[in-house]
């Protein structure tokens, strides 16, 4: 469904990209992810006709994205980070606005929009003004504008940016059931790395390259051992005796410290065993897609 060969954008004395290479299935739920300037951005800028190669080849729906912008973006659902709903118009209005942009038919419209209405669970509130809308009720409307010409892949930048976490649970619940009814691709950029988690596969990108690709669970699998995050009184010098005594690359990250260990509940006791230094707290955890990202980039994603 998506398809990228070689892709590069340069801007003056700067490589956005650098002839990234990318295949994304059928209906497939796919994640991209990246620290902001990572080229993450520039790349589905590309995808989106939004912008330019400079050289290479992005395909979508098996139409190119430079020469045939118009077939692409009449294959694509695109829901930004910032809303972009008209709040002076009512639910319905926004709607068949965006029906009109894409030449469908009163008819054609007028049923779509009850079919994603009743599926968004909008329909009661289709005559109501958006301005008086909730967060996740805007954000449910954004999505199901961006499906009513029914296209074959759905962008979704940050879709659950600046919502409290359980309006985000119920935003995926929504995207998940609509992702089974339309059978559609789905290609995600999220800053939340549970919510990656759900991806059937994950790419991440930093500075300009693709790093990873995989699986989430592929992807954990490649770190060994658990992840220790580690606060003391003197991190610094904590730092200079941990790579000493134990030849562990530690790093730093949130005012603490961080680093790899195979069985980490046997490692803690061997740790504290004449510790010259203040231990103020320790947590062990379980390989997760943050660790595997700061693991690969050196930091955590909203450090970007």
């Amino acid at each position: 469904m998506i398809k990228v060969e070689g892709l590069t954008k340069v801007y003056g004395p700067i490589t956005a990209i650098k002839g990234i290479d990318l295949d994304v299935e059928e209906g497939e739920f796919f994640g991209f992810l990246g620290p902001n300037g990572a080229g993450k951005t520039t790349t589905i800028n590309i995808l989106c006709t939004l912008l330019k190669p400079t050289s290479g080849r992005a395909m979508v729906n098996g139409f190119d994205c430079y020469t045939q912008p118009h077939r692409v973006r009449s294959s694509i659902g695109l829901v930004f980070q910032e809303y972009t709903l008209d709040n002076d118009l009512t639910a319905y209005e926004n709607l068949i606005f965006h029906c009109y942009l894409y030449n469908m038919s009163r008819r054609d419209a007028e049923r779509r929009i009850g079919e994603i209405l009743e599926v968004v669970d909008l329909w009661d509130r289709r005559d109501s003004l958006v301005k008086h809308f909730s967060g996740g009720m805007k954000r449910r409307l954004e999505i199901a504008r961006g499906l009513l010409h029914r296209p074959k892949v759905l962008f979704l930048d940050e879709p659950t940016l600046g919502l409290d976490p359980q309006t985000r649970l119920n935003i995926w619940d929504f995207i998940e059931r609509l992702r089974r009814m339309e059978g559609i691709t789905i290609f995600l950029t999220t800053h939340y790395l549970d919510e990656a988690e759900g991806c059937d596969r994950v790419a991440i990108i930093d500075r300009g390259e693709i790093i990873a690709l995989g699986s989430p669970e592929d992807l954990k699998k490649g770190l060994e051992g658990d992840t220790v995050y580690l606060r003391t009184s003197n991190d610094r010098e904590a730092k200079r005796i941990i790579e000493e005594r134990f030849g562990i690359e530690v790093g730093t990250i949130d005012g603490g410290l961080v680093f790899q260990v195979r069985g980490g509940e046997r490692f803690v006791p061997k740790l504290f065993n004449g510790f010259p230094i203040e231990i103020v707290s320790v947590n062990i955890k379980r390989p997760s897609l943050n660790d595997v990202f700061i693991s690969l980039t050196g930091r955590e994603i909203r450090e970007s």
